[in-house]
Parts: structure tokens; C-alpha cells; sequence
């Protein structure tokens, strides 16, 4: 009995992360591929699985060359200009796009890992996103932000830059060892003695 629920464990060990990582990219897929679907081609008589998703993949990726080599540089910027001047739909459209430009985009901020004194004896691994915070009129502070594990969220804290350290290891790895709780291995883990200046 015990040699079998040793068998059940290690069988856990590798059937759960594959099956939850197979069970959110399949919902995260179906509802994207569902609700363009019912955008774009509800007037079919018939269901064509997957038709949302592609067609969505498409369009974006002419979006993409529309923007990059037929529009003109003044065009977007008064297009841009114009959301970014409507009330509500500023602040909605600005927060998404900095997101989005800060994940893939040229301006990448989630590039700086660094570890955070909280209190003696406990410190926090986050990502410095931005060191002045002069036209905030906001001294003495760099805006780190803290993924929370197991989660797509997190919180922003202004700190002290005495308080931040940043770190020498590769970003994508920092990001799976917090969102992971700790449980995933950092590959090189350099703590730089130099605090953020």
C-alpha cells in the first residue's frame, strides 16, 4: 500500500502542473476563441472550432503591418492623441497600453529584478519599473512593482532606494520564483551590493 501511494505521488508530481497549465491555456483559448467567434461569425449556421482565434491572429498581425509600414507616424499620433484626450477612455486606454508596452513592447520594464527590505530579516523580489518620480513631485522613491504568486496581479509600492537592491539574475527567472511562491529554482542568484542610487 505504501509502495502504491508512493506511485500516486510522484504520478501527481507530473500530471498536475501539465494538467492545470493545459486546463488555463485550453479555457484562456476557448473564451477567446468563443467570443470572437460569436463577434465576428455568430451569423453561421454552423460552429468552425478555432475560426475565432485564427481570424483574430490575423487581424492583428495586419493591425501590426497597417501600423508599422502603411499608416503614418502623424495619423496614429492624432489617433492616439484623441483617445488619450476623451475622459474615462484615457485613463483606460493609457494603463493598457503602457501594460502592453511594458510586457512586449520596445520599453520592457519588468527587466529589473531587485529584492526589497521590508522590515529586518524579511525582504520582497520585485521589479523596478521606474526610478524618477520627479513630475509626481515624489523625491526619494523608485515605483516597485510586486507580482503576488500563483496570481495576474500585484501591487505598486513607492520605496526608499535605500531599501531596494537590484538583482543579477535573468528577469524571466526572478518573475517564475515569485509568482511560483519560491518554489522554483533561480538559476544564477547575484545579489548586487549596490543599492539603487
Amino acid at each position: 500500500m505504501k509502495k502504491l501511494l508512493n506511485y500516486f505521488l510522484r504520478g501527481l508530481l507530473f500530471a498536475f502542473p501539465l494538467f492545470a497549465t493545459f486546463f488555463i491555456i485550453t479555457m484562456l483559448v476557448n473564451w477567446i476563441d468563443n467570443t470572437l467567434y460569436s463577434i465576428l461569425f455568430g451569423w453561421l449556421p454552423f460552429d468552425i472550432p478555432g475560426l475565432g482565434i485564427i481570424t483574430a491572429f490575423f487581424l492583428i498581425a495586419i493591425l501590426g503591418y497597417l501600423v508599422t509600414q502603411a499608416f503614418s507616424r502623424s495619423l496614429l499620433s492624432y489617433f492616439e492623441q484623441m483617445l488619450e484626450r476623451t475622459p474615462f477612455v484615457k485613463i483606460i486606454y493609457t494603463a493598457f497600453k503602457d501594460l502592453t508596452e511594458a510586457l512586449v513592447g520596445e520599453k520592457k520594464r519588468f527587466n529589473r529584478p531587485a529584492i526589497v527590505r521590508l522590515t529586518d530579516g524579511v525582504d520582497r523580489i520585485g521589479f523596478i519599473t521606474e526610478e524618477n518620480l520627479e513630475e509626481y513631485d515624489i523625491h526619494n522613491r523608485v515605483a516597485v512593482y510586486f507580482p503576488h504568486s500563483y496570481n495576474f496581479s500585484g501591487n505598486l509600492f513607492l520605496v526608499d532606494p535605500s531599501f531596494v537592491t537590484p538583482l543579477d539574475i535573468d528577469p524571466s527567472d526572478a518573475l517564475k520564483f515569485t509568482v511560483s511562491a519560491g518554489v522554483t529554482n533561480i538559476n544564477s542568484y547575484n545579489n548586487n551590493s549596490n543599492t539603487v542610487k
